[in-house]
């Protein structure tokens, strides 16, 4: 990753907490370690959802993104989510990643955006621009499930990437494979380069078979080597093999993304505790931990890949 081109393996790490709720420094390290030593990894993706930033105070995620720096040291880019819903505080979140050393900016949609902002595109495109405009890292537009209120349509889409001149790619997160494809070959017939990173989790092969500049996913923060095998066999052309990586992935999948998609990250975070990479999977209410019963489930789906499911 530079910083005008994002590419390749991007995790989003997770948060790990003491039992009293305060950040764990000294577990979050480690794992930010395992991410950044993971061949294949261009960057790390912090203060985002899987980091349950919706928890984090300000100064939290001045810290967090500190210590991700830091312990990148330049081998790897650092990705800073902006999450906020007024222009005015998201800008100024931009501007504290970028004096922490942010080598790129997630921007997260409002969520103002949530009651028909599609009929007014123009809150999309100030939203971007004004946080794009703060700095000069390159910007990435999280784009939300075609079922949310906060999709981002694909014409102001294409408009917001072609006119904000930092923006330099997307996080592809409609959940809807036609809509990628649209995105996708829209955002590509334009003269300006944008990177399509896909964060279609619950069926990575498909999107990545459509194209792809990399993967961007909290789902990386644990099995990010994998993310690394399956990306390179398709951008390779190896079908073969990436069905395979594909095939020893899904048990993984099937379970950390079933109904409630809210405990999505919660599972991976047991999950990280069953491998040992982190002593409690603690999270900040309103999560809630997740049942024995679902934490056995997990325990399964993880047995067989213990030795290549990274932290």
């Amino acid at each position: 990753m530079t910083r005008t081109t994002l590419g390749g393996v991007i995790p989003a790490n997770l948060m790990p907490f003491t039992a009293d709720l305060e950040i764990d420094e000294a577990a979050y390290r480690s794992h930010l370690r395992d991410l950044i030593g993971t061949r294949g990894v261009t960057a790390v993706t912090t203060v985002a959802h899987a980091s349950e930033v919706a928890s984090l105070s300000d100064a939290e995620q001045q810290r967090a993104l500190a210590i991700a720096v830091e312990e990148a040291n330049g081998a790897v880019g650092i990705v800073a989510g902006v999450y906020d819903t007024g222009n005015a505080r998201a800008v100024q979140r931009a501007k504290m990643a970028a004096k922490e050393g942010a080598d790129a900016l997630l921007i997260f949609p409002s969520a103002a955006w949530d009651m028909g902002h599609q009929a007014r595109p123009d809150m999309a495109y100030s939203y971007v621009s004004d946080i794009a405009g703060a700095t000069d890292l390159p910007v990435i537009v999280f784009v939300y499930p075609t079922t949310s209120g906060l999709h981002i349509p694909t014409a102001n889409l294409v408009r917001i990437c072609a006119e904000v001149e930092n923006v330099a790619a997307i996080k592809e997160w409609s959940n809807d494979i036609v809509t990628y494809e649209r995105n996708f070959r829209e955002l590509k017939s334009l003269d300006k380069h944008i990177s399509v990173l896909s964060s279609f989790s619950k069926a990575l092969l498909p999107s990545l078979c459509i194209g792809a500049d990399g993967i961007l996913s909290g789902h990386g923060s644990m099995i990010a080597s994998l993310h690394v095998e399956l990306f390179e066999a398709v951008e390779r052309g190896d079908l073969a093999a990436a069905r395979d990586v594909a095939t020893r992935i899904y048990p993984i999948t099937k379970v950390i993304y079933e109904d409630p998609f809210v405990d999505g990250h919660n599972r991976m975070k047991e999950a990280l505790a069953i491998l040992g990479r982190i002593d409690q999977a603690h999270v900040r209410p309103p999560l809630q931990r997740i049942t024995e019963a679902e934490r056995e489930r997990i325990r399964s789906a993880v047995a067989g890949l213990s030795h290549e499911v990274n932290a």
